[in-house]
């Protein structure tokens, strides 16, 4: 049997919602999306085609064909001739039992706009595919694509099947979520002048994943309408992702109009998509057109605001971090915490594989504060892994439990190094004084690390030849430092920010020889102190900031 086959009806018979990425999509915002794109009863759809990628339960693709059964009403009413609706709808769905159940809710609405049952089932085999989008024969271009895309982590993918995805599309790149393809291979079967509009997580947006699909948009397409819908109940659930409606036109680039946190009132909305359409005379204050948004695969900044306008001058003034002499790393991932990660004096092993272990709950007070864990390290100061015969208690620790080592994806790839963590593990970084920040937080949590630990997975670090890790620390705790991770991070629940290091590298620093000696020492105290006000002050003052601008990066502004 083919493997690729195989995964697929895997998939398709035993995965349940979560797995499948089913997240279902309030009526109000799919009629939106629908008026958004122009696919309206009052038009001629019956000489239009739509496609939706991934159906499920059928939010999209009822009130679609709910749409072109209307207009095909009113066409007939008017004595206008109507050719064969077979070609105007066309929709796909990999889950068997949602399939057959979405298309006898299609068959009934069929029926229910009086058409006969013989010509109903004909019309649905047309229609509906049961099958991997990513994979199924399509129609070369359609006029609309339409949708809530499958949003699937790459771990919960069928390996076989993950490789042919990434044969087949250049944007799963790194860990791309299974949306990006599901919006590459949309994008690419777009009529010119063809019109796509999903709602879906905004992470490849900003993130390094979603490069290449911004350059795909970049390069081909124009970018007319973003909604950002943080915080708005757009699904029948709560997701942790942060949602947002893209509209996306195959046509020659121009200004992106964007709206944020809409009403979700019918009325309001279907006014909204006016707007959106470009179809008002003027903006109303709720919507802004901006200029530039897609540049390349550089991140989408979509806000509109005096804090953006204070971004763009910095970054013209200013070297990125890592310009200025300063590297940014995140820490080390085993893929068996349980095994590589213990208390330190417990680890039965010789003394210089194991290393003392920075972890998240180490820095929670602001200050490291060790409560004793350690890190197994497999690897030479030189960089390749060790000879378990020079080891003999490191090899017998890791052969007993060699079972959950062996069974990770980094050691299934690589069964002579089955060892291996994740990341390779560098001793010298556990010597180096630096900075250490959690992924997930509302606020900058900047600390200092003496040059003790090594650091984990769920902590980025900073380390530099040139800056006073005091003074940057200082600097990364400001207001300042939020600004720019707030304007080009991905938001979480509850309004938290990733402090990642693809965001970390956007912070602008001046050259360490600009930084005035009498204001280091200022920048060392309040970094001491984590006096963040005092941090405020002296980077404001580093910057150069007017009193307006220092409002700004304290949130405090008008459209701040």
């Amino acid at each position: 049997m083919c493997p690729v086959t195989d995964a697929v009806r895997e998939l398709a018979h035993g995965a349940g919602g979560e797995e499948r990425g089913a997240i279902f999509t309030r009526p109000e915002v799919v009629e939106f999306i629908l008026d958004l794109v122009g696919y309206s009863p009052s038009s001629a759809l019956y000489t239009k085609s739509l496609l939706e990628p991934s159906f499920g339960s059928g939010e999209f693709l009822l009130a679609a064909i709910s749409r072109l059964l209307s207009a095909t009403a009113s066409a007939r009413e008017r004595g206008v001739e109507v050719p064969p609706l077979d070609g105007c709808i066309r929709a796909v769905e990999l889950h068997a039992s949602s399939f057959a159940q979405t298309r006898a809710q299609a068959l009934q609405l069929l029926a229910s706009n009086g058409i006969e049952a013989a010509e109903a089932a004909r019309l649905a085999d047309k229609w509906l595919t049961h099958g991997d989008f990513l994979l199924a024969p399509l129609p070369e271009s359609f006029d609309f694509v339409i949708g809530n895309p499958p949003y699937v982590r790459q771990e919960l993918i069928p390996a076989a099947l993950l490789r042919e995805y990434r044969r087949r599309y250049v944007t799963l790149y790194d860990r791309a979520d299974l949306y990006i393809p599901f919006i590459e291979r949309s994008l690419r079967l777009l009529k010119p002048a063809g019109k796509l509009s999903f709602i879906c997580a905004d992470r490849w947006m900003k993130n390094r994943y979603g490069g290449p699909l911004r350059a795909l948009v970049a390069s081909e397409f124009h970018l007319q309408a973003y909604v950002d819908m943080f915080d708005t109940p757009a699904f029948r659930s709560e997701v942790v992702a942060y949602p947002a409606i893209t509209m996306i036109e195959r046509a020659s680039p121009g200004p992106t109009l964007v709206a944020a946190r809409p009403k979700i009132e019918t009325a309001y909305l279907r006014d909204l998509a006016k707007t959106l359409r470009g179809q008002t005379k003027e903006l109303p204050p709720s919507v802004h057109s901006l200029d530039g948004v897609a540049k390349g695969d550089a991140p989408w900044v979509l806000q509109f605001s005096d804090a953006t306008s204070l971004v763009r001058r910095i970054e013209q003034t200013f070297p990125a971090l890592e310009e200025a002499g300063c590297k940014v790393g995140i820490g080390v991932a085993t893929g068996a915490d349980k095994v590589y990660v213990a208390k330190f004096d417990e680890l039965d092993i010789e003394p210089s594989r194991k290393l003392p272990l920075a972890m998240t709950r180490d820095i929670v007070t602001g200050h490291v504060e060790w409560r004793g864990y350690g890190v197994v390290n497999p690897f030479t100061d030189e960089g390749p892994l060790v000879d378990l015969r020079d080891y003999p208690k490191l090899a017998a620790y890791l052969e007993t439990h060699r079972a959950a080592i062996a069974g990770r994806h980094v050691a299934r790839n690589d069964a002579k190094r089955w060892y291996r963590t994740i990341d390779r593990i560098t001793p010298s970084l556990a010597n180096r004084p630096k900075l250490l920040i959690p992924d997930i937080k509302g606020d900058a949590q900047v600390v200092y690390e003496p040059g003790l630990l090594y650091p984990h997975h769920n902590l980025y670090y900073v380390v530099s030849d040139a800056w006073d890790l005091r003074v940057l620390q200082a600097v990364l705790l400001s207001s300042l430092t939020r600004l720019f991770i707030s304007t080009y991070s991905t938001k979480m629940r509850g309004g938290f920010l990733r402090f990642q290091a693809q965001y970390l590298r956007r912070i602008r620093l001046p050259l360490w020889e600009d930084v005035p000696r009498a204001l280091r020492e200022r920048l060392v105290q309040a970094a001491q102190a984590l006096d963040v006000s005092a941090c405020d002050a002296a980077t404001f003052e580093l910057y150069g900031l007017t009193a307006e601008e220092q409002q700004i990066a304290k949130g405090k502004a008008n459209g701040a």
